[in-house]
């Protein structure tokens, strides 16, 4: 099933990529994202959603965490959105609608980590910034650790809606994977990061 998420997932983000294009022919704009997306688990998916902040972020660490994290808040909101479509119109039923109630509460869960980790990002401080760092970290893996409860709810279980319900939250899981691949960069760079072009 996740080869076929990825599948999908791809094919809808590299037309994203060609959108984007433009901005990475021009000077080092792929060369950037490349650098960026090395330290991802999933470098492909890294570079398509982020591709329009090469021309901003450059080789600084500090952007590159906060687009990954401000992508992610978008990816997460769009999942939220849908969720509580199916249980307003009650389009589950069974297991499947408690797991969709539970599901809600761990995608709000994560969407509030997230925001209180882009809130960090934006007001890095160099007295600090390793208790930020542990923060970012924790409130990072949180927010994967609730999209991965809420897939486990929908384990084994059959049908077309369960089954967009449960690629259009593993393809979240890949882009906050990523964010946190690249806060955690940021937090390996260490404080110079922070003032970096």
């Amino acid at each position: 099933m996740r080869m076929a998420c990825i599948h999908s997932f791809m094919t809808f983000m590299f037309v994203a990529l060609l959108m984007n294009s433009g901005q990475l022919a021009n000077g080092n704009g792929y060369n950037y994202i490349q650098e960026a997306c090395s330290v991802t688990r999933y470098p492909d998916i890294c570079v398509q959603s982020l591709a329009s902040f090469s021309s901003t972020a450059k080789r600084s660490p500090s952007k590159w965490a906060r687009a990954g994290v401000s992508v992610t808040i978008g990816e997460v909101k769009d999942v939220a959105q849908n969720l509580k479509k199916l249980k307003k119109y009650r389009l589950m039923k069974g297991k499947n609608r408690i797991a969709l109630s539970d599901c809600i509460e761990c995608i709000q869960d994560a969407l509030d980590e997230l925001h209180k980790s882009l809130d960090v990002l934006r007001r890095l401080s160099k007295s600090t910034f390793n208790e930020q760092m542990g923060d970012l970290n924790t409130w990072i893996s949180a927010a994967l650790t609730d999209e991965d409860t809420c897939l486990d709810g929908f384990e084994d279980q059959k049908g077309k809606r369960v089954k967009l319900l449960q690629n259009q939250v593993l393809n979240a899981t890949y882009i906050t994977s990523n964010a946190l691949a690249l806060v955690n960069k940021l937090a390996a760079t260490g404080l110079a990061s922070i003032t970096v072009p």
